[in-house]
């Protein structure tokens, strides 16, 4: 197959990450609008076009004070920076069907080469459409973007965790 364009389906694609919190738990969430520019062969991605870009202010924990402090200047600042982006640099064929995806991401200004883990999970035909899945993992240090806001426990140690596990799950469709 060749490099074509595939259009997410945003319906059936997902967007989410969890923190550690207090020490003991994990606080999970999810970002609702999110799109991409994909522009590949999905049985090869060592030679695809991927560019994704995430609508900060569809951050979602199920708390809307958490939120809502999450777009303040303590983390997102989305006023003055409302999107996360990534830009593919470098695709490496890790094993079958899996990948490494490496590139710029840029939160608040800040820009910082990521990895994250992808698997192809294959495509399918409905109705003549055809559809590829992949899924990706990683992670990321929300300090390296600024993202310094924090608060010490009685107990010892601190409310919110440094690293942040990314969890992205698309559907796409080849586009005609």
């Amino acid at each position: 197959m060749t490099k074509v364009k595939w259009n997410i389906d945003s319906a059936h694609s997902g967007l989410d990450f969890s923190v550690k919190h207090m020490m003991v738990s994990r606080v999970k969430g999810t970002f609702h609008d999110f799109e991409a520019s994909i522009v590949a062969d999905p049985e090869d991605l060592t030679t695809a076009d991927i560019e994704f870009s995430v609508d900060l202010a569809s951050i979602d924990t199920r708390n809307e004070d958490r939120d809502n402090h999450l777009r303040t200047n303590d983390f997102f600042d989305i006023e003055n920076h409302p999107k996360l982006t990534f830009k593919a640099t470098k695709i490496e064929k890790t094993g079958d069907d899996e990948y490494d995806v490496t590139g710029d991401m840029t939160i608040k200004g800040v820009t910082n080469t990521e990895t994250f883990h992808v698997t192809y999970e294959g495509t399918a035909s409905m109705g003549g459409n055809e559809v590829a899945g992949f899924t990706g993992e990683g992670k990321i240090n929300r300090k390296d973007y600024g993202m310094t806001y924090n608060a010490a426990l009685e107990t010892g140690g601190v409310l919110i965790g440094d690293q942040v596990k990314i969890s992205i799950q698309i559907e796409a469709s080849k586009e005609a």
